[in-house]
């Protein structure tokens, strides 16, 4: 079952180095810009930040437009925390019959389905003939501005 919200590729994460960027203590207005150099709080770990279970975290890159309406687009990295438990409304990773597919988990009444979040694709309602379980639950997506 093609579900279009494949994933593409699968990495392990892997901590090489510290990575620490400067930290703006204030909120950025969209509208028109500000001096931020008053507010530099100090530094931010980006691995501390969107990594809490070094072990348990993969990053997977996304196949597909089923999940565009969550903000998850083709080619978009998503980290995925193993060691999580999924719950309702949480968007995972799922094996689905073989296949990786990335959807939003609706737990209702006992009966599990993927979500997707585009409307041209449909609701898959999880039954017990089905190959089904939750390889993980997505953190963070990370995808190019344009």
């Amino acid at each position: 079952m093609k579900t279009d919200g494949s994933i593409k590729e699968i990495f392990r994460f892997e901590k090489r180095t510290k990575l620490k960027r400067i930290l703006v203590g204030a909120n950025i207005s969209a509208g028109f810009p500000s001096p931020a150099q008053d507010y530099i709080e100090g530094s931010l770990d980006l691995n501390e930040f969107l990594i809490h279970h070094p072990a348990a975290t993969f990053f997977v890159r996304v196949d597909g437009v089923s999940m565009i309406n969550a903000g998850i687009y083709p080619d978009d990295i998503l980290i995925v925390d193993r060691a999580l438990e999924p719950y309702n409304n949480k968007i995972i990773i799922a094996v689905l019959d073989g296949e990786l597919t990335v959807k939003r988990l609706k737990i209702e009444n006992n009966i599990w389905s993927l979500l997707p979040e585009n409307p041209q694709f449909p609701t898959i309602e999880i039954t017990e003939d089905m190959d089904f379980h939750v390889w993980g639950v997505v953190t963070y997506a990370i995808h190019k501005m344009k």
